[in-house]
């Protein structure tokens, strides 16, 4: 700094620029006093700071623990109107959790409006330096911290978080209903939804995207239908497309593929990809391939490059046994220049096989549609990649640590009964998230209840 400084004494007329390079220069020094006497220079030279003046400013207040100085420019980016910008408040906040002024720290992170990973990561780094590693009494972090949990498969830990926390709102029990639906206790997500109407409070649009979502992923149909009535008639709340996605699904996983294609027929608005994919997933399982040509027709307009719909109406076909029209739609795959996603790993598989066949498992080789043997078939399913990673983890994590997996596809019905006796014989929790929930397998069983 001392040549920086040299250098700059020679300049005749420093602009905004220079004056912020030497006060980000001392900022980031050993001693970063000079920084604070550069910014008195720099108003008496009536240069006026821009935005980045009092980010490199307040690090060198944070760093000098000098809190009063940094309140005094706390007020300067009042005055000029520089306090609503992100980098400005994330080193105001900054600054106060260093020099441990927690409820100063806090109030300029309630204020702002956009709130980035270096807001969070300050205000609770910020907490945990000054001696309140709880958090408990922000309902914003308590909520953002449960679905945090919720939305990594962690549902017992957003449980907990919910247990704890001295005031909930409506944000906090839908975070938590949403979040038990989609790990497969939708049971549990309606029960909370009892709670959340017994203490009055009134549930919103994603609330019951949650609960219709428990309801569709534990085959509730009835209730199901009752809710999405209830929506409407008891909270005025007009269905969106995923509502009306929710119903469309509901109704597929129950096997009731043609009333699902009605219910889409009879839709107030234009059902969107999403649904038509929902339909099309529900033939290539219940086995109706005049309704999948269909549903494929139209998402052939709506997104003609997605590749898990060439591989679903393909499904169909190998279902079928109609293996030239299979033949037929993986050429036009080709010719579309459209590439199925694959598997990523590969390891040594037999042993786990083999264990499993002592608890009765059998290959469930319907799952592979392809014209080939029934050993290559066995062979095939051996290698998805589920099974790959939990393989791998059973290899290089301590006996009764917890297995989490995130897959880009679908579980399959092979793999999901193959897993659930890996959770007995290993004696471990295993979390698989698919591409639409989570499946928690646990001692034999899986928190699906085998409908999914």
């Amino acid at each position: 700094m001392s040549y920086a400084y040299h250098v700059f004494a020679l300049l005749h007329d420093p602009n905004v620029f220079t004056w912020n390079t030497m006060i980000r220069g001392y900022a980031e020094s050993d001693d970063p006093s000079p920084a604070l006497h550069f910014y008195r220079k720099m108003s008496v030279s009536c240069v006026e700071p821009d935005t980045h003046t009092y980010p490199f400013l307040l690090k060198a207040v944070a760093k000098s623990l000098n809190v009063r100085e940094g309140e005094a420019i706390h007020s300067v980016t009042v005055r000029n109107g520089f306090e609503s910008l992100v980098f400005v408040q994330n080193s105001l906040l900054h600054m106060y959790a260093v020099c441990g002024d927690t409820e100063s720290a806090h109030k300029v992170f309630e204020s702002m409006v956009e709130r980035d990973l270096v807001a969070w990561n300050s205000v609770i780094n910020g907490f945990a330096l000054n001696g309140r590693p709880r958090l408990t009494e922000n309902k914003h972090v308590n909520n953002s911290l449960l679905d945090f949990y919720a939305k990594c498969g962690s549902i017992r830990e957003a449980q907990q978080v919910f247990g704890e926390m001295r005031e909930r709102n409506v944000v906090s029990f839908t975070s938590l209903i949403v979040g038990l639906a989609v790990n497969g206790f939708g049971e549990e997500a309606l029960e909370f939804f009892k709670d959340m109407e017994e203490q009055r409070l009134k549930p919103g649009e994603i609330t019951f995207v949650g609960v219709l979502y428990a309801c569709s992923h534990c085959g509730m149909l009835n209730e199901g239908f009752n809710y999405f009535r209830r929506m409407k008639e008891e909270y005025g709340i007009m269905p969106r497309i995923e509502h009306y996605g929710c119903m469309v699904d509901l109704l597929s996983r129950a096997g009731l593929v043609k009333q699902a294609y009605e219910y889409i027929q009879n839709m107030p608005m234009r059902p969107n990809s999403v649904i038509w994919r929902t339909l099309l997933g529900a033939c290539t399982i219940h086995g109706h391939l005049a309704l999948g040509e269909i549903a494929r027709s139209h998402l052939l307009k709506l997104e003609p490059k997605h590749s898990g719909d060439y591989v679903l109406l393909s499904n169909i076909y190998a279902a079928e046994r109609r293996w030239s029209d299979v033949q037929t739609v993986r050429r036009s795959m080709l010719e579309d220049g459209v590439r199925k996603t694959p598997g990523y790993s590969m390891v040594e598989l037999e042993k786990i096989t083999e264990l499993l066949k002592l608890e009765g498992y059998v290959p469930h080789t319907a799952n592979v549609l392809a014209d080939i043997e029934e050993e290559e078939k066995e062979q095939a399913l051996s290698y998805h990649s589920e099974k790959v990673a939990i393989a791998f983890m059973l290899l290089n994590t301590p006996p009764g640590n917890p297995i989490r997996v995130m897959k880009n596809l679908r579980v399959c019905a092979d793999c999901h009964m193959a897993i659930k006796l890996i959770s007995k014989v290993y004696d471990r929790e295993i979390v698989i998230r698919d591409r639409s929930r989570f499946h928690h397998f646990r001692a034999g069983s899986c928190s699906c209840k085998d409908y999914w």
